[in-house]
């Protein structure tokens, strides 16, 4: 749950009426009326860098308004740009979210910013300052984009449409050429030296493509944040290891291919040591860099396993339960907590019926192997595993022995004393009421507090099966 963010507006009337000052009155005295209610409102608070960056064009645009001596043309052509500058800067810098620095223009292109609006950035930062006439077409346009990608979204925000990620460059191909260079190193020692360089480079476009992942998270999950927090930055993280972990979890990446080649290691609940020699690599550098992902591959492996995708071979759901446990075992940042989370998720796949099922030998085998060394969860386990192997129907039928287990479950529950517990002379009087009440309701089944309702009891069929004595 988010917490609540303080905007310097007391309404979206407020900002509705300095967007129409702004947009849709040509009027002076209209933008000096924005100037000035901004620049209040900086006075009170941090104003969203889409605000800053509106008031700081708006404020040049007036003082180019006014201007009258050609000789402080130079001072207006510093001040466009440096506007400019920021307004890029500001929207470009805190999406540099990877390992490695991305160029500010494939991040501007996510974000939809006109890219000529980046290059002369670029040019009034490094090069000589664009004429006047190009600033200020450049303030026009970047108040237009403004108003289309801060203003009016957050003005309308009820009928505005549902936003749609951008588009990602597939991570496959790249996977893929990183499994052909380590395949090369591994049948030849001698070619580690002369690829050295490749798997570097392959190893930074991966980086690259989990930030680009992370920018596009923005519009997955709601469109650009102008304010952004440490918990959207883990939103963020989330969304691009999600992605990052269905490709890894697809056959020919962490899974060989071929049938042949799962061939699986017999004194340890390990994935192929061919396929361990080939991944660990590049494991270990997103381990390195991104902490959370092993929490992520190992919850959404335990996620595919549960599901049950009888479409899947068990040879190939016996290779991702044996990859998980090879993550949780070899990872130092891993806490137990992720061992005994990865427990419960699987546990919820083991219900009465399902042992016959292909599909629960590898959850079996993954958590025998998580539950070592740990003895309450190998004992309840052991008694799922036991109950799980059981016919669907084993269940259905009420016994005598039943009716005996359940009275010494009640008999336990009241005789708690009063000055243990203080609700146990209530919880006494109301078995009383209900033994009362099932007086001549007796059966060779009964048992004290308990009772099998039968055709006397009147009792009907309904959808939460309620019991009426008066019917």
């Amino acid at each position: 749950m988010k917490l609540p963010r303080r905007v310097p507006w007391a309404s979206l009337d407020d900002l509705d009426q300095v967007c129409t000052w702004i947009y849709y009155e040509d009027s002076e005295e209209s933008k000096l009326l924005a100037i000035q209610t901004l620049s209040a409102w900086k006075a009170t608070t941090a104003l969203p860098h889409a605000l800053d960056s509106t008031l700081s064009l708006l404020a040049v645009t007036q003082q180019d308004n006014s201007q009258t001596n050609s000789s402080s043309y130079l001072s207006l052509r510093q001040s466009y740009a440096a506007a400019l500058i920021r307004l890029v800067n500001g929207l470009v810098d805190p999406l540099q979210l990877g390992v490695y620095a991305r160029s500010i223009a494939t991040i501007a292109a996510q974000l939809g910013l006109p890219a000529w609006l980046v290059e002369l950035r670029h040019a009034a930062t490094h090069e000589d300052l664009p004429s006047l006439e190009l600033l200020r077409q450049a303030s026009r346009e970047s108040l237009t984009w403004l108003l289309n990608n801060y203003f009016l979204p957050i003005l309308n925000q009820s009928t505005s449409a549902e936003p749609q990620p951008k588009a990602l460059p597939p991570l496959l191909p790249l996977v893929k050429r990183y499994k052909t260079l380590m395949k090369a190193t591994l049948r030849d020692a001698s070619l580690r030296t002369r690829y050295k360089a490749n798997l570097s480079t392959m190893l930074k476009e991966i980086e690259g493509w989990i930030a680009d992942a992370k920018v596009a998270a923005n519009i997955a999950i709601g469109g650009i944040d102008w304010s952004a927090t440490t918990e959207d930055e883990d939103l963020r993280e989330k969304w691009a290891l999600d992605r990052l972990s269905d490709v890894l979890l697809l056959k020919s990446v962490l899974v060989p291919l071929s049938k042949k080649k799962r061939v699986f290691p017999e004194d340890k609940f390990y994935p192929p040591m061919s396929s361990i020699s080939l991944w660990t690599p590049l494991l270990t550098h997103l381990f390195q860099y991104h902490p959370d992902l092993p929490r992520v591959l190992c919850e959404r492996t335990a996620s595919f396993l549960v599901s049950g995708n009888l479409s899947s071979s068990t040879s190939y759901s016996m290779c991702l339960a044996r990859w998980a446990a090879w993550i949780v075992n070899n990872d130092d940042s891993t806490s137990d907590g992720l061992r005994r989370d990865i427990v419960v998720t699987l546990l919820q796949a083991m219900m009465p019926g399902t042992g016959t099922d292909r599909a629960t030998k590898p959850i079996l085998a993954l958590l025998q192997t998580l539950c070592e060394g740990d003895q309450d969860l190998a004992d309840t386990c052991s008694t799922l595993s036991e109950r799980a192997r059981l016919p669907p129907n084993a269940f259905t039928d009420w016994v005598p022995d039943d009716l005996e287990v359940m009275a010494n479950r009640l008999n336990t529950l009241t005789s708690v004393s009063d000055t243990c517990d203080p609700r146990a002379s209530s919880l006494r009087a109301g078995v009383q009421t209900v033994g009362a009440a099932c007086e001549g309701l007796s059966s060779a089944n009964a048992a004290a507090g308990w009772t099998i309702l039968d055709e006397r009891s009147k009792w009907k069929p309904t959808p939460i099966g309620v019991y009426c004595p008066s019917l």
